[in-house]
C-alpha cells in the first residue's frame, strides 16, 4: 500500500495522559491535563511537560518551580478531559472533579491527586520557551504508588492501573501486554515467568 503525504504536525501517538497538578504561591490548588509530557533523563530520573505560556498553570510552575504528574486511570478520563478544557482561573477543578489535594513530602507548594494510580513530585531543573510552549525539565523527587497496583514482586501492574494513552485528539484504553523489554531474546522459562495472562 502507498504512503501518502500529511501535513507536519503533532502526529506522535499514541503520548501520556496526565494530570499535572500545580498551585501557586498563595496555595491555590490547579490541574493541567498534559499529553505533551516524557521521560528525559534516567540518572538522575528526569522528566519533561510542555505548557502553553497563556495556561493557568504556566505561572504557578514558573513562580513554585513545582508540579506532580499524575498518572490517568479510565476511571479518571473524564476528569482529564474536564481539567484540559476548562481554565483554574474561573473555577475550583479539584472541587468539580471530586479530587482531592494530598501533600508530598518533597514539595513546597504543588500538591498530588490522591486519587491517581500513581504520581511523581517534580522540581523544575530547567525551562526552555519554544514558540508555542514552555518546556520544564524536572526532577523526579518522590514517587508514589496504590499499594493494591503491586505485584508480588513488588512490580506495578499496569494492566490493573488501566492507564489510557492519548492519540491525536481522543483518549484511548492500553491495551494488554505484548512483551517485555528483551523478550525477543529470552529463554522459554523466562518468557514462562514473565508473561502475564
Amino acid at each position: 500500500m502507498p504512503f501518502l503525504d500529511l501535513k507536519p504536525g503533532t502526529m506522535l501517538s499514541p503520548t501520556p495522559v496526565v494530570m499535572a497538578s500545580t498551585a501557586d504561591l498563595n496555595g491555590n490548588n490547579n490541574i493541567i491535563t498534559i499529553a505533551w509530557t516524557g521521560v528525559v533523563n534516567s540518572k538522575p530520573p528526569m522528566v519533561y511537560i510542555s505548557v502553553k505560556p497563556s495556561r493557568h498553570s504556566h505561572k504557578a510552575i514558573l513562580d513554585t518551580g513545582e508540579f506532580v504528574i499524575n498518572l490517568v486511570t479510565q476511571k479518571l478520563t473524564e476528569a482529564a478531559d474536564f481539567c484540559g478544557v476548562k481554565s483554574g482561573r474561573d473555577l475550583d477543578k479539584f472541587e468539580l472533579c471530586n479530587l482531592h489535594p494530598y501533600k508530598t513530602q518533597t514539595l513546597k507548594y504543588a500538591p498530588a491527586i490522591k486519587e491517581a494510580p500513581i504520581w511523581l513530585a517534580c522540581k523544575v531543573n530547567k525551562q526552555i520557551a519554544l514558540p508555542s510552549h514552555t518546556m520544564f525539565i524536572a526532577d523526579i523527587t518522590e514517587i508514589k504508588v496504590k499499594k493494591h497496583l503491586l505485584d508480588e514482586f513488588g512490580r506495578v501492574d499496569y494492566k490493573k492501573a488501566q492507564l489510557i494513552a492519548y492519540q491525536h485528539g481522543e483518549y484511548y484504553a492500553l491495551a494488554d501486554c505484548l512483551g517485555f523489554f528483551g523478550f525477543s531474546i529470552a529463554s522459554p522459562d523466562v518468557l514462562k515467568r514473565r508473561m502475564k495472562k
